[in-house]
């Protein structure tokens, strides 16, 4: 059986694994953006991106939806346990970043930052945060 520690290290990793995963995912879709395609976001966005990817077929692609549908709580459970671990290195990041800069490029660095938080509660507002691993 797994001690709390344990449980806590397989959490954290099973969270950089998802968002491993959700970064590559980003970047597909930053390069789409790039290319005048439309974004999206959330489950709907990654199985429309496994769908063009994979070239499944609509049962497929249906399948892979409720997938995600049902294991959707267990991501957001696992989000809500993981997130304050997650927020803490970011911070810690962020800071480390700051002390590489100039005093120009720090005020860039925190507009870029406020600029990403406040699309990320945009999205949040709007309902569509599928992807919260930013």
């Amino acid at each position: 059986m797994l001690n709390r520690s344990k449980l806590a290290a397989v959490g954290l990793l099973a969270a950089v694994f998802l968002a491993g995963g959700l970064a590559g995912w980003g970047g597909h879709v930053a390069a789409e953006r790039d290319e005048g395609r439309p974004r999206r976001r959330g489950p709907d966005a990654m199985v429309a991106y496994l769908t063009r990817e994979l070239k499944l077929s609509d049962p497929q692609r249906d399948s892979v939806r409720a997938i995600f549908a049902r294991h959707r709580p267990e991501t957001d459970s696992l989000w809500a346990r993981v997130r304050p671990q997650f927020d803490s290195i970011k911070t810690r990041m962020r800071a480390e970043i700051d002390a590489l800069l100039t005093p120009e490029q720090r005020t860039l660095h925190q507009q870029l930052i406020e600029r990403a938080e406040h699309h990320r509660m945009e999205r949040g507002a709007r309902g569509t945060e599928g992807g919260r691993h930013e």
